[in-house]
């Protein structure tokens, strides 16, 4: 089978899409004798950042000479896209055949799109002879099919309010669940600012040393000279560490920093395995690039792509916009799914917007275009909303529009930026 039949073949054969739970993929992982990687295993969690710290740990390992794989979920146009072996995308062959060994070893256990991904890459990590490798656990934390692997260490990256149906409506029961990836005696770092007493607690009760961004570890950005830098403090094991003047990340952003913080923190424990020269962290802070996230695409017309999908993440969205403020006017294409916070978003997206263009996605969850514009007006009473009819539809006619010095901002879900790139990356 080619990988597109072996991806239609996966979407029907669960019964359900999303399905929580670790007991089959666990199964299947033990009869391929996955279970126990011989090289190192990061995992990272949380609301928003989790992207950019996994491409910020992979730079900076990459830097220092080591072979690194890197799970990502979901892509933006193309599933090769989630598994990265030394910087390459897997190839169609190697999921492929990857694909071939899971079905081979499930027998009767039926595994789900992601859980067959999962595994997949697993798969493909151990036979890469990787040395240390980046997982993302793509929802929550405890359920998710990626926490079958105990990591060496664990990252939370932040906590804010999303997939309450499956992890719950408050930061509390969210950052429980996430905390679910520590492991027993192994570090455990979390990047937000405002850790939730449950996570603290999760940490305690199975014995995880936490270590929280301004108690163990921070940072101080310094602007004033030209191109500016920023220092990174941390203590690990009575012993501390300091970088001075480093590089801001490739990723845009003043956020970025915290994202990059947490990372400079993850590799402390590592350090005796996994040694890092400050040079290799300096030229992976430079090297880290993620598509869809503040993704600048340069021109009289400035575009920007972002897969800001919950209010958290519209929030950070909003204020890079401001620290990157253009003379014309920022005007939107926008739609989200249903089953997401699109009033929350719009809020934190109302200022920043000048002109809104909406439509709905071609996904089973999609909020319909006249739910967007009914919101539209409920929570941004003056704005100025076109409705089209695809979202391909509403680019070509805010490019059409558009004048030099405006700029286009694209998102609102991954399924809103990987539609506009796939029109970009197909012209001429």
């Amino acid at each position: 089978m080619t990988l597109a039949d072996w991806l239609s073949w996966q979407e029907t054969k669960h019964p359900r899409l999303i399905d929580l739970g670790l007991e089959r993929v666990s199964s299947v992982l033990q009869r391929m004798g996955l279970a126990q990687p011989p090289h190192a295993v990061i995992t990272v969690t949380g609301t928003n950042g989790k992207g950019s710290s996994v491409a910020l740990l992979e730079a900076i390992y990459r830097a220092a000479g080591y072979r690194v794989g890197a799970y990502t979920s979901p892509h933006l146009l193309r599933y090769n896209e989630r598994v990265r072996v030394l910087g390459e995308e897997a190839s169609d062959v190697q999921l492929c055949e990857a694909f071939a060994r899971i079905d081979a070893a499930r027998g009767e256990i039926s595994l789900s799109y992601f859980e067959f991904g999962t595994l997949a890459a697993f798969d493909i990590f151990q036979r890469a002879q990787l040395d240390v490798a980046i997982l993302e656990v793509g929802l929550g934390g405890r359920l998710d099919a990626v926490n079958i692997l105990d990591a060496d260490v664990a990252l939370v990256t932040s906590i804010g309010i999303d997939h309450v149906e499956w992890l719950g409506p408050d930061r509390e029961s969210i950052a429980r669940e996430k905390a679910g990836i520590f492991r027993v005696e192994r570090p455990a770092i979390c990047g937000d600012p405002d850790v939730p007493q449950s996570l603290r607690a999760h940490a305690r009760d199975c014995a995880a040393p936490l270590y929280c961004l301004e108690r163990d570890f921070g940072y101080s950005a310094d602007y004033s000279a030209g191109t500016g830098d920023w220092s990174w403090w941390g203590r690990y094991d009575d012993a501390s560490a300091r970088y001075e003047h480093l590089p801001f990340p490739g990723l845009r952003g003043a956020f970025q920093l915290r994202n990059a913080a947490a990372v400079l923190m993850a590799l402390q424990p590592l350090l005796p395995r996994l040694p890092v020269s400050e040079d290799a962290v300096r030229q992976g802070l430079l090297a880290a690039k993620l598509p869809g996230r503040f993704q600048v695409l340069p021109g009289p017309v400035t575009r920007i792509f972002d897969v800001a999908h919950n209010p958290h993440g519209a929030e950070v969205l909003a204020r890079t916009l401001k620290e990157y403020p253009c003379v014309g006017r920022t005007l939107a294409v926008f739609s989200m799914l249903a089953d997401k916070d699109i009033a929350g978003v719009i809020d934190r997206m109302r200022e920043v917007i000048d002109q809104w263009h909406v439509a709905a996605l071609p996904a089973a969850r999609a909020a319909s275009a006249e739910q967007i514009v009914h919101l539209l007006r409920e929570n941004a009473a003056q704005a100025v909303v076109h409705e089209h009819g695809s979202i391909s539809a509403a680019y070509r006619a805010v490019m059409e529009q558009a004048r030099p010095g405006d700029r286009v901002v694209v998102f609102g879900s991954f399924y809103t930026v990987a539609e506009v790139l796939q029109q970009v990356y197909n012209q001429p």
